[in-house]
């Protein structure tokens, strides 16, 4: 197996670079070798999920840019185009909002690009992209394109939320842009690594999650060695960030080690389940942290700032209960679901 970067050597190498803008920081890590994760389902999809933890532990924005790279290299490589990554930062937009889907079009120069695409983070610094688009036979299809093309323009529209600002998620405009099918049509949501890819996102709200949780352990800790008391209610916060957390990171294990035993197995309903699972936690861990260390970290730790800010942005690409209800269906088939 060949060897990848460690969470703790991503973790080290953020830590040297506190203040740098998210797209500097995924092109210094990618520079270092440190964005080349383990493929999901290759035998270390744990390793993958803990440095995208990682990378969410540290700045929620630049873990959208850094989760949608890595994305993207695994898809190429379901698709048996890994030579085809090059050395420039991907992104992979893939959202299909009903007023914003692309038209790929086959003419005797090969496929071009039209329309509008919505969500694009990281547009005006990556340098190619994934993006879902629709055949003239009005089937889903997945294509590669280079941005810095004729017939590509970032514009500023479609993005204002204070939170997860550093993503940058602006609307694309595409006029005939020259583009490259990937796959047949179907792929992208066919192929095993679209519900491992869904759970991986997961993984960086899970380290934002337990920034914030580390936050509390650490004022909590301080407190104790200063001999200061600490009040009854502030522990039973912690209690439940532990709970929370330690829960969650045991199922994030187990769909991991699930995921590499059984790599083309149907994962939709594992990847809902762990979803679901880290979006609670991170409104329980979000919740306790802010009621247990009130307003000071909020307005004087800009770290501590962003995550509360950027956390509950990053969250929504969750489907709420709309996802609950597609797993609630998928258990009801199960016999015993819950047994120890």
């Amino acid at each position: 197996m060949p060897s990848f970067p460690s969470a703790a050597a991503i973790a080290a190498q953020l830590a040297s670079l506190p203040d740098a803008h998210p797209v500097t920081a995924l092109r210094l890590l990618q520079q270092q070798g440190l964005a080349q994760l383990p493929l999901p389902g290759s035998g270390a999809t744990l390793a993958r999920w803990q440095a995208l933890a990682a990378v969410g532990a540290h700045d929620l924005a630049l873990a959208k840019l850094f989760e949608g790279h890595a994305d993207a290299l695994a898809i190429l490589a379901e698709a048996g185009l890994s030579g085809a990554s090059g050395n420039g930062v991907w992104g992979t937009w893939c959202a299909e909002p009903p007023d914003a889907r692309l038209a790929l079009r086959h003419g005797g120069a090969g496929f071009t690009l039209s329309g509008r695409k919505a969500w694009c983070s990281g547009a005006a610094n990556v340098a190619h992209a994934l993006v879902s688009c629709w055949n003239d036979a009005g089937q889903a299809c997945l294509a590669a394109v280079a941005l810095g093309q004729p017939g590509v323009t970032v514009t500023g529209d479609g993005w204002h939320a204070v939170g997860m600002a550093g993503s940058q998620s602006v609307d694309v405009l595409f006029d005939g842009a020259t583009a490259t099918l990937v796959g047949e049509p179907g792929f992208y949501v066919a192929r095993p690594g679209f519900w491992h890819g869904g759970a991986g996102v997961a993984a960086c709200w899970y380290g934002a999650a337990q920034a914030l949780g580390a936050t509390l352990h650490a004022s909590l800790a301080a407190r104790l060695a200063a001999g200061q008391p600490v009040d009854a209610h502030r522990l039973a916060q912690a209690g439940e960030v532990d709970v929370a957390l330690r829960g969650t990171a045991a199922l994030l294990r187990e769909a991991a080690a699930q995921i590499d035993a059984s790599p083309y197995e149907n994962g939709m309903a594992r990847a809902l389940r762990v979803r679901l699972a880290v979006e609670q936690c991170a409104n329980t861990v979000l919740h306790a942290v802010g009621r247990a260390l009130g307003a000071g970290p909020l307005c004087k730790d800009t770290r501590v700032a962003r995550l509360f800010a950027d956390l509950p942005v990053f969250l929504r690409q969750s489907h709420a209960e709309r996802d609950l209800e597609t797993l609630g269906r998928s258990v009801t088939e199960e016999a015993a679901p819950w047994s120890l």
